[in-house]
Formats: C-alpha cells, structure tokens, sequence
C-alpha cells in the first residue's frame, strides 16, 4: 500500500483515504497483539478454571468481537465518489449528496495523529451517520458538495 493512498489518493473525482490515521491504526494492532499474548500467557490459569458453557461462549465471542473491531478499525477505508460517500466498518455506510439536511465536522488538527476527523451526517429520513477518515480533506469535499447541492441556484446558471 502506498503512502499516497492512506493520505488521500486523487484519480479523477475519487477521493480514498484510510477511515482511521495511522499512529492508531497502529497502536490497535500493538493492543491486539498484546491481548492475544496475554491469553495465551493466561491459557493454565483459564483451563484450571471450571467454566459454564454460558460463560465460555461468552468470553470466546467477547474475544473474537475484539478482534474484529480492531481488524477493521485498521482496515477500514473511506472513500468519495462522486456524491457518494463510503466508509467500510463492521457494515459499510453510504450517503449520497442528495440524502443530506445537516452536518458537523468534529476535526481537532491537533489531535489528527490519534483521533480521526469525522462528520456527522444527518438524512432526510432523520437518521444519523459518523464517517470517519484520516484525510479531512475527503470529508470537507463532501461538505462542499452537500453545501453547494443545498445553495439555490444562481442567476447565471438559470440562463
């Protein structure tokens, strides 16, 4: 994967970037390696333990939930094209444009190295959407865009 792409690759009107930055992309995979050494470190005292099956699905699926979140928080793309937005996560959230009636940038520049900018979408049903992506950039073209959809047309573009 080339550094172009987790900062925000530009091929036409396509905009990509990885969902989340880089360092906590990386500090999730350190968490998830370090909780994996630690089960397997805790594998005696967790067999010397009488378990229920209850309680054995349970901490198996707590386990495999971690695993997964943490996966696609390091996996997780978004992506603009055209007036569509895009972010894979646990099930991949699309908006386009036209669904738009409000947003809200939350970015503090100071914090871009640990906590993505996001954008809060709000459609015309009334549901709510977080994007996430490393690029704010990806997320303010999309604002653009919502914006200028909702200005009323010019006089210019009337004749």
């Amino acid at each position: 994967m080339s550094n172009e792409t987790d900062s925000g690759a530009h091929a036409g009107n396509v905009l990509e970037s990885a969902a989340y930055p880089p360092l906590l992309r990386v500090a999730t995979v350190v968490v998830l390696i370090d909780l994996v050494a630690f089960a397997i470190w805790s594998l005696p005292a967790l067999r010397a333990t009488s378990w229920s099956t209850g309680s054995l699905v349970l901490f198996g699926l707590a386990g495999l939930m971690t695993l997964w979140v943490g996966g696609w928080i390091v996996y997780s793309r978004t992506r603009l094209e055209g007036d569509q937005l895009t972010q894979t996560w646990l099930w991949n959230k699309r908006v386009r444009v036209h669904e738009v009636t409000q947003l809200k940038l939350v970015h503090w520049r100071w914090l871009d190295r640990v906590m993505a900018p996001r954008l809060l979408v709000r459609r015309r049903n009334g549901a709510v959407t977080w994007f996430h992506a490393a690029d704010a950039r990806l997320l303010t073209t999309f604002a653009e865009r919502v914006a200028q959809q909702m200005l009323p047309p010019t006089s210019s573009a009337r004749n």
